[in-house]
């Protein structure tokens, strides 16, 4: 890994969609947008993984000769990979423990809202109960898990942090070929280098808008904004009807700020090329397209309501864990974040029916998308025993397959048999789901190079240039045009570091 990627990745906090909760675990009907789903999913944005692994290890998913000298049994990984694994009966000979390094500390709670680790590690030992699983949070995911992962200390599994694609094979087990994995997870490519499979994504998400429908309701909204200017003036309706909080920025959480990145590939272009094969070669990508669309629109949304007084009064207090709460109780009337929050949300206070997501206010060309695609993924240390890796192989899929983790996060399901999607998939009829495609050949790791020498960080824990944005449009210091032209620059200077050739 680059140092200076690696510094960079440090100070940069976990993407925003990756952050998720657990709600009840009752079953709904089919909606009709899986096949919707299904199909972006196909396109699922590859960050790809590393050179290192053999196609014979890629075919079986096993760990390298490396790691089979720490092999603690006579379990025989090599012949086990992630679609081999039968649950109920592969490894239920071994007795381990293995340890599980997770961003969600929130569901270590006992009084957690929903379904906590404890729960689900209850439910899977039912089937294993010489399975032992250990689990430990860290609040600060994004940097000190690089941490765990640079010293080697971080158990069996855990939610792969941002790490070049080229990386992966150096820490983490390969499960199978991207062609096996497509057939039975959706997602597949999200975590792939040259084609193998590091990392199992544990739910998907759409990226729209949480709104309160009570307070839409005291405001006299009716139907909802499809554009950037309907929604500005759906804000001041709440401003000026109900004493909600039109926007809540949750500016001090800083992770949530990255939130807003995801929205500026699928959801603003309707282009499945755009973040991963478009975005590296475009000239001056933040500045105004003239049409409505792309980053700038998104990001001026931002602005705009903060230039007009409609969000918190003091956004540097704002608070990640009350505002669950208050979105609830009807004092927040909308929050830009993914379809993982939805969830929380319901679950923070007595009026879940009043938690309503919908997709973001832009049109390309008349016509509503939504990026979909992946939240953070399991990945097996590929130097643990083989007992270990065997006992973390049956977990994971486990957590695909049987726990309804992803229906209890309101997540599009990762297990691709599995069409039982949360009700809240219904609002978003008529829209259609883009999931980012890989990156061109040979330009594996051209956009997170350019993240790093722009310091933007663009869909990658881009928290701190987001966060500017709320900084200047509040003090007035900086239009935005201004901070659009500065990130420009930046994205520019970088590109020519590089020898990026312009296309677009």
């Amino acid at each position: 890994m680059r140092l200076k990627k690696f510094v960079a990745l440090m100070t940069a906090s976990s993407i925003a969609m990756s952050l998720a909760a657990c709600g009840q675990a009752a079953k709904t009907e089919e909606t009709p947008k899986a096949d919707s789903v299904d199909a972006a999913a196909d396109s699922a944005d590859t960050q790809n993984s590393s050179e290192e692994a053999s196609s014979e290890e890629a075919e079986n998913g096993t760990a390298t000769e490396d790691a089979a000298d720490n092999s603690s049994s006579d379990v025989d990984v090599a012949d086990n990979n992630y679609t081999s694994v039968v649950l109920g009966e592969t490894g239920k000979d071994i007795t381990t423990t293995i340890k599980l390094l997770t961003h969600r500390t929130d569901m270590l709670a006992d009084d957690y809202p929903g379904t906590n680790w404890a729960s689900y590690i209850a439910a899977f030992n039912e089937v294993y109960p010489n399975i032992t699983v250990d689990v430990e949070g860290i609040t600060d995911y994004a940097e000190d898990s690089l941490l765990r992962l640079q010293g080697g200390d971080w158990g069996d599994v855990m939610m792969i942090p941002g790490i070049d694609a080229s990386e992966y094979a150096n820490y983490f087990m390969p499960y199978g070929t991207v062609e096996n994995m497509e057939s039975v997870i959706r997602f597949a490519k999200d975590k792939q280098y040259d084609d193998i499979v590091y990392g199992i994504p544990s739910t998907g998400n759409a990226q729209g808008v949480l709104y309160n429908k009570a307070v839409f309701e005291q405001a006299g909204i009716d139907t909802l904004p499809t554009t950037p200017e309907e929604f500005i003036e759906d804000l001041k309706l709440i401003k000026e009807k109900t004493d909600a909080i039109p926007l809540y920025t949750n500016y001090a959480a800083g992770w949530t700020m990255g939130a807003w990145d995801a929205y500026i590939a699928g959801t603003a272009t309707g282009d499945a090329t755009y973040m991963n094969q478009k975005l590296p070669h475009t000239a001056n990508p933040f500045s105004d397209p003239g049409d409505g669309t792309h980053a700038y629109n998104v990001y001026k949304v931002l602005y705009d309501a903060v230039a007009e007084g409609l969000i918190e009064d003091d956004y540097s207090t704002t608070d990640w864990e009350g505002c669950k709460g208050m979105i609830n109780r009807g004092e927040i009337g909308t929050m830009v974040l993914g379809s993982w929050a939805y969830s929380q949300m319901q679950a923070a206070g007595d009026k879940p029916e009043d938690i309503g997501y919908m997709s973001f206010p832009i049109k390309v060309n008349g016509k509503q998308y939504a990026s979909a695609g992946p939240d953070y993924a399991f990945g097996i240390n590929k130097d643990a025993s083989d007992d270990n890796r065997l006992a973390a192989l049956v977990f994971v899929k486990w957590m695909t397959n049987e726990s309804g983790f992803s229906y209890n996060e309101g997540g599009i399901p990762i297990n691709a048999e599995d069409n039982n999607y949360p009700d809240l998939y219904a609002a978003f009829d008529g829209v259609e789901y883009v999931s980012d495609e890989t990156a061109l050949p040979g330009e594996e790791d051209l956009k997170d190079t350019l993240n790093s020498d722009s310091e933007l960080n663009v869909n990658n824990g881009g928290d701190k240039k987001v966060q500017s944005i709320i900084e200047h449009a509040s003090n007035g210091d900086m239009t935005f045009d201004e901070i659009m032209d500065s990130w420009n620059q930046a994205w520019t200077e970088a590109q020519e570091l590089s020898g990026v050739e312009i296309k677009y």
